[in-house]
């Protein structure tokens, strides 16, 4: 039977999801649904509980919705700093007034962008479709001719007259449908083999590189594959420890068999079990008749892949280590033991070693995974295949968008070779997808690279800015990074992915003044005390870190910048940075205080 894949869209994303689908119509059963919000949710609910649909697919606020309330599995529709330079290049050609409307997260650093390629541009986010609807009529009261957001978006803006282009590209949809069959057809068969379904999976040879390092891993995986025991895998985000994981099972008699994949950090504690074991009729309100597979079942003979293994319950830690002792398990609500012919491969971004000291990841399990352990080389250790991978990806993004592969300067290959790219293979996917768009000529100079690689040639604060955080940035050029934080005559401070602060030289006649604030004597530095208090907060499990610190930091400096500017606004903005809108903006979302400022 083929997947079962329900697709909920009210909006002009419709269009390009009805053409798709057709596409897909061979490999799988794809219905369109014109539901939102309440009403998709209590069909999906509906559906998935009467076993007559196996993944849902929805996109924008109604995704979010989504996401947060349906216990089944759902794929979301996603844009990345590809689509919104994509859909800002069509905008400009139209007009020279731009608006984007994005749902939620802002995209500040498109103000840089638009000073620098001189695009005006005004931004707005919502959260509601009466939020959408305030935000675009803002824009047509500034004077804005294009409109750049999601369906919902567009609609409203063709409804006020305006011109409108979605955010979403066909490549994005794609992926969306393809993650989709891909879960659904681990869960479609109900446990049952499926030995004549054909499966292709990334091998060895996918690893892209000459290094000795890739060479070496190329190796390891033909190790791995030949001998039977679970494997984990560690390596830094973006490192591509899934594509790592497959090529293990491509190389190994399992091959052949299914590969079925899993981020334990994405679902609830609840669905996250009945995803891996299967559930019984009758085990909770709405199980389906005759009960449902898990993952295991669905993978007999194959692999289970458990990504960011790190973040599993504490509870179902327990249980899976029972797959790895006895090699039984029970579906939830079940009575009789299941035999797991499975392999399982883990991965983590995560130091399991400091887990388990800190009494966050059972050491029993631990051992159980650590049979072999696979270290994956950050992009920094294999800088030769730099210009290699780069090449790689302009072909790519060049194909997927019918244009010629642009080329790299001498000068653009060195200092793209000397970036330490903290989100590793990722971040420079991303980044050749920027050139591709916004470079101007076939031949790309080292002018013509995205602003936080030029900012780091001329060490400029912009690259301590773009690179510090530990979470992926919302920005336009989707610099997703470990903390790095390379201020001159700061004592080196060991980061979460193993960089060091201050390994990489900057102006210090620029970055001092900020990077080394007075203090007295034997007192710690600004970063030494920002480090600390990170420590603290990770180590306690305070949620949300990363935005808690930055709402604080963002507090202070927009403090001291309306201090130093008598509370003038505009000026603060111009010395921060940052549009007036954004000052504006977040004067109201952080709750500062500004009467007392002058």
């Amino acid at each position: 039977m083929k997947p079962r894949i329900v697709v909920f869209s009210i909006s002009a994303l419709a269009g390009t999801l009805r053409e798709i689908a057709r596409d897909y119509s061979g490999s799988a059963n794809i219905e369109l649904v014109p539901k939102a919000y309440e009403d998709a949710l209590a069909y999906a609910r509906h559906r998935y509980y009467t076993d007559t649909a196996d993944v849902f697919i929805a996109a924008g606020s109604n995704g979010a919705f989504l996401q947060n309330q349906l216990e089944a599995p759902l794929v979301i529709i996603r844009t990345d700093g590809f689509d919104v330079m994509q859909a800002l290049a069509s905008a400009r050609k139209a007009s020279a007034a731009v608006g984007l409307v994005s749902y939620e997260h802002s995209f500040d650093e498109l103000e840089q962008f638009a000073r620098a390629f001189d695009v005006p541009l005004s931004t707005r986010t919502y959260r509601t479709p009466e939020d959408a609807r305030r935000a675009v009529r803002e824009l047509a009261q500034l004077g804005v001719k294009v409109v750049v957001g999601s369906g919902l978006v567009t609609e409203i803006a063709q409804e006020m007259g305006m011109e409108a282009i979605l955010i979403y590209s066909r490549q994005g949809v794609v992926k969306a449908f393809e993650e989709a069959i891909r879960l659904a057809s681990a869960k479609a068969s109900g446990g049952v083999r499926r030995n004549s379904q054909a499966y292709t999976y990334h091998t060895e040879q996918d690893l892209i590189g000459n290094s000795r390092a890739v060479e070496k891993l190329r190796n390891t995986i033909r190790l791995c594959g030949s001998i039977d025991f679970s494997v984990l895998i560690q390596g830094e985000t973006g490192v591509g420890k899934e594509l790592v994981a497959q090529s293990i099972h491509s190389a190994s008699p399992r091959a052949g068999k299914p590969f079925v994949a899993i981020n334990c950090a994405s679902l609830t504690e609840s669905l996250l079990e009945s995803e891996l074991f299967g559930y019984e009729e009758g085990a909770f309100s709405g199980a389906v008749k005759g009960g449902r597979a898990g993952m295991f079942e669905s993978a007999q003979g194959g692999t289970v892949f458990l990504d960011e293994i790190g973040d599993m319950p504490a509870e179902l830690q327990t249980r899976l280590l029972r797959v790895l002792s006895d090699g039984h398990f029970y579906r939830v609500g079940g009575q009789q033991p299941i035999k797991a012919n499975v392999r399982v491969i883990a991965a983590t971004h995560q130091n399991l070693d400091e887990r388990v000291k800190l009494g966050m990841f059972r050491e029993d399990l631990y051992h159980r995974l650590n049979v072999i352990r696979l270290r994956l080389p950050p992009l920094r250790e294999r800088q030769e295949d730099i210009p290699i991978l780069a090449k790689h990806f302009l072909n790519v993004s060049a194909r997927e968008l019918g244009t010629e592969t642009k080329r790299l300067s001498d000068s653009a290959i060195r200092i793209i070779s000397e970036f330490p790219f903290p989100g590793n293979v990722r971040q420079l996917e991303n980044v050749c997808r920027w050139i591709t768009v916004m470079a101007p000529a076939q031949l790309v100079e080292a002018r013509d690279l995205p602003p936080e690689l030029k900012a780091f040639q001329n060490g400029g604060a912009n690259a301590l800015e773009k690179m510090a955080g530990n979470s992926p940035s919302p920005n336009l050029w989707l610099a997703e990074s470990g903390s790095v934080l390379p201020a001159t005559g700061t004592p080196a401070l060991q980061t979460s992915s193993g960089m060091s602060a201050g390994k990489y030289p900057v102006d210090t006649a620029s970055t001092d003044a900020f990077s080394n604030p007075p203090v007295p004597a034997g007192s710690a530095s600004w970063l030494e005390l920002l480090f600390i208090e990170a420590e603290k907060a990770l180590e306690s499990g305070q949620p949300d870190v990363m935005d808690a610190l930055t709402a604080q930091f963002e507090t202070t400096m927009i403090q001291a910048a309306l201090k130093a500017t008598h509370g003038k606004r505009i000026e603060a903005a111009q010395r921060l940075g940052i549009g007036r809108n954004t000052i504006t903006r977040k004067i109201q979302d952080l709750n500062i205080d500004v009467k007392d400022i002058d």
